[in-house]
């Protein structure tokens, strides 16, 4: 293994973690999560490994953002063709119901079962209630640690719209938590 490789997969190591939470939070789907998560680590070393490694960590988060964004794209072609479906069926049959297709019940996600064990659960359900772009933001500020200049790489978007979702971001969290305190 030549040291390129090496320090590839050492980095991938270090941020495998976090761009799974990060896109669990997205689409609250293990398996979804974890084929974006693969799915971002195999084109990061396919076409962008001979890259500086200062480049890394923001290209890997925008190819992450990417895999978001198409992971809601399959889930809204889905819904639409079994709409469709529901459509065009016998009054006889059963409806469908799109939502039983997707979502398992929470209790039964181990993923989400280990978050709510953790420390700090009532902060993983303010962010989770975020709006995605506010969401990835937060996250990719405060948790990841990537520059205003890199989010904004990472997010395809400017470094002004990377201020305003984290701002907007920081003050829904502090109202979701100060509700939660008052709910106690």
């Amino acid at each position: 293994m030549d040291a390129n490789a090496a320090q590839l997969n050492q980095f991938l190591m270090s941020v495998e973690k976090k761009a799974f939470h990060m896109a669990y939070y997205a689409v609250s789907n293990t398996d979804d999560a974890l084929d974006i998560v693969q799915d971002s680590m195999m084109m990061l070393a396919r076409k962008y490994a001979q890259r500086p490694t200062t480049q890394w960590r923001p290209l890997f988060f925008r190819i992450v953002q990417n895999k978001i964004r198409d992971c809601y794209r399959r889930r809204q072609s889905h819904n639409r063709l079994f709409a469709l479906f529901n459509r065009f069926r016998d009054d006889d049959d059963e409806a469908l119901d799109v939502a039983e297709i997707h979502a398992a019940p929470e209790a039964t996600q181990p993923e989400a079962q280990l978050l709510q064990s953790l420390d700090g659960e009532s902060i993983k359900r303010a962010v989770a209630q975020l709006p995605l772009r506010q969401q990835q933001a937060f996250l990719l500020r405060s948790w990841e640690g990537l520059s205003v200049d890199d989010t904004a790489t990472a997010m395809s978007c400017s470094t002004g719209s990377i201020k305003t979702h984290y701002s907007r971001a920081v003050r829904k969290l502090r109202a979701l938590l100060q509700e939660g305190e008052n709910d106690e």
